[in-house]
């Protein structure tokens, strides 16, 4: 069975990215990229599915992990009563194909160590063909082709590949895993030291670019690193997650394949890269957002391919009994061709930030906001499937509209201030128009709140958002009403769940845990309605979730004290770099926005 999602930590090259738990296993990784299939896949089944662990063969006493600062260079200490080893584990810079490292380095005495491989492509399903080479084994299955290069001597055991060997302190033993089209030949083995070296330095150098030097500084940066290693260099496509199908709540079947990009998530990972110096980032997805929607505007998916891919159609892993037996497993994301109005305002409001920010932007950028919002002018009075992505009737949800407002706002602005052509009474009038229904059908006036859809008595944390993005100013009497609601039926232990834990929602069960990304615009509200003191109480109690290398999830069960859904997550990672600045500066992400 595969351990608690915290117990793991992740690597990658910026291609694709993998797990490794505190066993010393990797359970989890795609190749070539993120959303390839996985070569190990005991994260969603058994060791049967996939997996290399290394580690002591007797028993650990002790485990300890770290990153080296500021990179995804993991190392994990092991002690025994015979001696202390230290796995590195790492995914050097990419050259061509995709290469994994993992060094041994002994401490303090002499260690037995164990090395069991089990390679099974195509999501666990394919058993390879398995030869020695004069380096190691290679692995071949269709188009996939694996070799292990390692002077441990390997060997076959029950469709495994297992190997002993001993480290005193002072010595090392270097295993190197090279994938490579099976069609092709395979790039020369390269030293594990040097290849460790080369990689500290180019996450170092990447790094320093860091503007933040507020509090908890080290945890921004790894919210960073994180983020850079979850970005797909080819094109600057952010993953939302390495993962598919970690549950929301064990057991159940909320399971869903976040290895893709969410426009959703646009301005807010703008902010963090653009605030926190990373400016090439920053234009890369900027650049890949614009690539990804051009077209119709009719056409505009919700989330997309690292590389803008748009059909990402939905299926079932049978074979794969799923996460502690959270069935089923999917791959793919039926969402992809849902209609979520907010993510109009969401790439109308990156493109704004963006030409303001300064980040160079295509001459056509205009023409796509043009008709961005010649198509929304009409469109905005429809229902949708929500920001949370129901499957279900569609409904008339305050957060698709308030962002529908947002993409009308940010059209007008951009013509008053940068002199551009557009229809500006025609949309000044929508933007009004907008306003006051919102005003008028999705606030509740007896409860003094704002609800999740027109005609409904429930509440949705998205509308934490409402003074972030400038819909009402932070000092609005229905803004603070909001925020008290929110605190007072949608927190649970202080926590922000996106709704009643107990509903529906459209055709989906019941079944999550609270929601951090959720939990971090609280503290953006709190911060931005003046209530300072109470917001960095929060964020600190949001940050000590963390895992002992400083990786979130998407939720949280306050009560069972584990993180549910996949990991590490990049919405939860981006809000709290955002979160940090606005605390920091006090005039920081939320407020930015505010006023763009």
């Amino acid at each position: 069975m595969a351990q608690r999602i915290e117990d793991y930590a992740l690597i990658g090259d910026c291609h694709t990215a993998a797990l490794v738990g505190r066993d010393g296993s990797i359970d989890w990784l795609c190749l070539p990229r993120f959303d390839s299939g996985a070569c190990f896949a005991a994260l969603l089944g058994t060791k049967d599915n996939g997996r290399w662990q290394i580690a002591p063969q007797g028993e650990v006493r002790r485990t300890t992990r770290r990153y080296r600062p500021g990179t995804l260079i993991l190392e994990t200490d092991f002690e025994t009563d015979d001696g202390a080893v230290t796995l590195i584990d790492f995914m050097a810079p990419r050259a061509r194909e995709p290469n994994l490292v993992r060094i041994v380095q002994g401490r303090r005495g002499t260690v037995a160590m164990r090395t069991e491989l089990t390679l099974r492509f195509d999501y666990g399903s394919i058993v390879p063909w398995v030869r020695k080479t004069a380096t190691g084994i290679e692995a071949i299955a269709g188009p996939d082709s694996v070799y292990i290069d390692t002077p441990v001597e390997l060997r076959g055991e029950n469709l495994h590949t297992v190997g002993e060997f001993t480290v005193s302190a002072g010595q090392q033993q270097c295993f190197g895993m090279l994938w490579h089209p099976s069609n092709e030949e395979r790039a020369a083995p390269s030293d594990a030291t040097c290849r460790c070296d080369d990689t500290q330095q180019w996450w170092e150098q990447w790094a320093e670019q860091c503007t933040y030097e507020g509090p908890h500084r080290d945890m921004v940066l790894q919210s960073l690193v994180a983020l850079k290693g979850l970005t797909y260099a080819p094109t600057g496509g952010i993953a939302a997650a390495p993962t598919t199908s970690l549950p929301e709540f064990i057991g159940g079947v909320r399971n869903w394949d976040y290895r893709f990009c969410w426009l959703r998530d646009a301005t807010l990972t703008l902010y963090a890269l653009m605030e926190s110096g990373f400016t090439d980032e920053a234009e890369a997805w900027c650049n890949w957002l614009l690539r990804a929607v051009a077209g119709s505007p009719s056409q505009l998916n919700i989330l997309y391919g690292v590389g803008g891919e748009r059909r990402l159609t939905e299926l079932e892993l049978e074979w794969l009994p799923g996460y502690e037996n959270s069935a089923p497993v999917r791959i793919g994301n039926g969402a992809w061709n849902q209609l979520q109005l907010d993510v109009f305002g969401e790439v109308c409001d990156v493109l704004h930030v963006a030409r303001r920010k300064g980040i160079r932007q295509d001459e056509n950028v205009w023409a796509v906001q043009r008709k961005l919002g010649e198509y929304l002018e009409t469109h905005w009075r429809n229902p949708d499937e929500g920001i949370w992505e129901t499957r279900g009737p569609r409904q008339h949800f305050v957060h698709s509209k308030m962002m529908a407002w947002v993409a009308m706002d940010r059209l007008v602005k951009t013509i008053e201030r940068h002199q551009t052509e557009g229809p500006l009474e025609k949309w000044r009038s929508a933007r009004e128009e907008i306003h006051r229904e919102v005003c008028q059908r999705g606030y509740d006036a007896r409860r003094n709140t704002f609800v999740q859809a027109y005609d409904s008595d429930e509440l949705d944390a998205s509308l934490l958002m409402m003074p972030l993005v400038g819909f009402l100013p932070p000092s609005d009497a229905r803004v603070t009403g909001t925020i008290a609601a929110i605190q007072r039926e949608l927190t649970v232990d202080g926590f922000v769940a996106r709704y009643r834990l107990n509903s529906t929602l459209g055709d989906l069960p019941p079944g999550q845990g609270v929601f951090l990304p959720c939990s971090f615009w609280l503290v953006d509200a709190l911060s931005v309605i003046g209530r300072r003191d109470e917001a960095l109480t929060l964020f600190e109690r949001l940050i000590e979730l963390a895992n002992d290398v400083g990786l979130f999830s998407e939720e949280y069960d306050p009560a069972a004290k584990r993180f549910l859904g996949n990991f590490p997550q990049a919405f939860t990672h981006v809000a709290l770099v955002n979160s940090a600045f606005n605390l920091w500066k006090q005039h920081g992400p939320a407020q930015h926005r505010q006023k763009a």
